[in-house]
């Protein structure tokens, strides 16, 4: 049989856990060399784009066109002398690596790459396992890689590290719940957590289309998740030094900036997986030609739309600042969330009415209709309560001066620096050299 001809249809969660052990340890070691490999092209695409965006050159000299700077940059790590400071805890300062490096190899696992295809005879997904789960599987690596960080900066004995590690926890604690709601609506859709079957699921129109809010949610997320810029607060450089990993060196260092980049591979496979019908092609190449999903060709799609995230990740990061912290917190908390929660209510009312035989387009012209209305009312409240006391009238005493160390920003105001409430005094200036050498000469004596 042609290994360009599809073999078997697509695959399902009955179709896993019947390969030979050979064809199993060869996905594993395909998944682990196609991210490391991965890895190295995403941090020589990162700089030269960046470079490119902000008129500079970027990597030239390691290897044709700096191809090869990233595999220099690991062989620098490797040889680099291992630092260990004398305070730290060394079980936990060595372990934290580990446990960031090893759950994002894992996370990797459930990516469907393609259907089912033939490899030396043997019909095989191209996919290491599948789990009726699965996508909670990468929400629980996620977790565990949050503490491999939290305990880099517990273990470091280091101000700036632990102040990144809470820094984390705490992020994680904001876009991890919002991260979970937006799945909440692919689940009901697609009736599964199994990658495979979510992916099956799509073969009309993706999820991204159907499912706009929840893919929102979801890339804003994902880029907490990855712990880059604008939400990059666990390493804060400008204020933290280097956060978390402050302490670290040589191969240690090199293991967290390998979880980051992986990191970036897996959540944008995941949204690929989830939102962009995953191996599938687009509908215009799928539409004109038949074969377009058969056999190898749906790996080339995959890719395509990995790379499309990446440079999406990329390009955020050339273009936008850090932001606050306490903005990252009102976003998880105060928009992201109740957004989630408002979209799972409305996405489970109209499936409970398509399930009783409602016309499905009626339904959907009412719910445009009554989320029109809300957010009519929404801005018309937000302009009268904006209008609120923003007004001075003629007569009424003026508002006392705030005090710029409440809210939890302990500050001091811009215009007359004080500490503790006291001003401080500034000597007087001498007018002349004559009066200044005066009071020198008197001092003297």
């Amino acid at each position: 049989m042609s290994p360009l001809a599809a073999p078997a249809a697509d695959p399902t969660l009955a179709t896993f856990g019947k390969d030979p052990w050979w064809l199993i340890g060869g996905k594993v070691l395909v998944i682990f060399v196609f991210l490391v490999l991965t890895v190295l092209l995403s941090m020589w695409v990162e700089r030269r784009v960046i470079g490119r965006m902000q008129l500079r050159v970027g990597p030239n000299r390691a290897g044709p066109q700096g191809l090869l700077q990233g595999l220099a940059d690991g062989v620098k790590l490797a040889l680099k002398e291992d630092i260990v400071p004398r305070q730290v805890d060394k079980v936990v300062f060595v372990l934290a690596p580990v446990m960031s490096a090893v759950p994002a190899f894992i996370s990797f696992i459930i990516i469907p790459f393609g259907p089912t295809v033939s490899v030396f005879g043997h019909h095989t997904a191209l996919q290491g396992t599948d789990l009726p789960v699965a996508v909670l599987l990468v929400l629980a690596m996620s977790s565990m890689g949050i503490y491999g960080i939290v305990l880099a900066g517990w273990s470091s004995m280091s101000p700036y590290s632990l102040l990144g590690g809470l820094r984390s926890s705490a992020q994680m604690i904001s876009y991890e719940i919002a991260m979970g709601l937006s799945f909440v609506a692919v689940f009901m859709f697609a009736g599964s957590m199994s990658t495979s079957e979510i992916v099956a699921k799509q073969d009309h129109i993706w999820f991204a289309v159907l499912l706009a809010p929840s893919f929102v949610v979801y890339v804003i997320t994902m880029m907490g998740e990855s712990n880059r810029i604008p939400f990059d607060l666990p390493e804060g450089e400008g204020e933290l030094v280097g956060g978390f990993h402050t302490e670290y060196s040589s191969l240690k260092f090199a293991m967290f900036f390998l979880a980051e980049y992986i990191n970036l591979a897996t959540l944008s496979a995941l949204c690929t997986t989830l939102f962009l019908g995953g191996w599938r092609a687009p509908a215009p190449i799928s539409t004109v030609w038949s074969g377009a999903n058969a056999g190898w060709w749906p790996v080339l799609w995959f890719l395509v739309k990995l790379w499309l995230f990446i440079f999406f990740f990329i390009w955020l990061r050339g273009s936008l600042p850090r932001v606050r912290y306490d903005q990252l917190m009102k976003l998880g908390w105060k928009i992201l969330m109740p957004v989630s929660l408002a979209w799972i209510l409305l996405v489970s009312t109209i499936k409970a009415f398509k399930n009783d035989g409602y016309d499905i387009q009626q339904i959907l012209w009412i719910t445009a209709g009554v989320i029109a209305v809300v957010l009519v009312v929404t801005v018309v409240w937000e302009m009268v309560r904006g209008g609120e006391g923003g007004e001075i009238v003629p007569g009424a005493e003026a508002p006392a001066p705030r005090d710029p160390a409440a809210g939890g920003f302990p500050v001091p105001p811009m215009d007359a620096p004080h500490y503790h409430g006291r001003a401080r005094e500034k000597p007087a200036r001498p007018a002349t050299i004559e009066s200044a050498s005066e009071e020198v000469t008197s001092g003297t004596h």
